[in-house]
């Protein structure tokens, strides 16, 4: 069966017969569906916060070094911000700098993977 046949038979499998699928995969190969979502696990220091009853947090991405494409880290910050170029080469200039505060979990991770494909390094705190 190849890959193609495998996509459809899983594409007709009810909800229930996904996951119990996932969970024999899993098992089999000694793996975690977890291991294969870097959303989770960036999103997951808001989710301790909230277990432990605070408030859910919110995250800022900070740009940690413009690597070797500084121009196009440049660019794709003011994308992100809606700043002039003038503003964002300022930004970059100043490292440490926070790029953005304030946001939740699926957006951090969306603007920290577009800066590091332009070749930027970036943390989430």
């Amino acid at each position: 069966m190849g890959k193609v046949e495998i996509l459809q038979e899983i594409e007709n499998m009810s909800v229930k017969d996904l996951a119990d699928l996932v969970e024999m995969i899993e098992e089999r190969f000694n793996v975690s569906a977890a291991m294969a979502a870097p959303v989770a696990v960036a999103a997951a220091p808001g989710a301790a916060t909230e277990e432990a009853g605070g408030a859910p947090d919110t995250l800022k991405v900070v740009l940690t070094s413009a690597g070797q494409k500084k121009i196009q880290v440049i660019k794709e910050i003011k994308e992100i911000t809606g700043k002039g170029l003038k503003e964002c080469k300022e930004v970059v200039d100043a490292l440490p700098a926070v790029i953005k505060e304030g946001i939740g979990g699926d957006e951090a991770t969306s603007i920290k993977e577009k800066l590091e494909a332009a070749g930027a390094e970036v943390e989430l705190q």
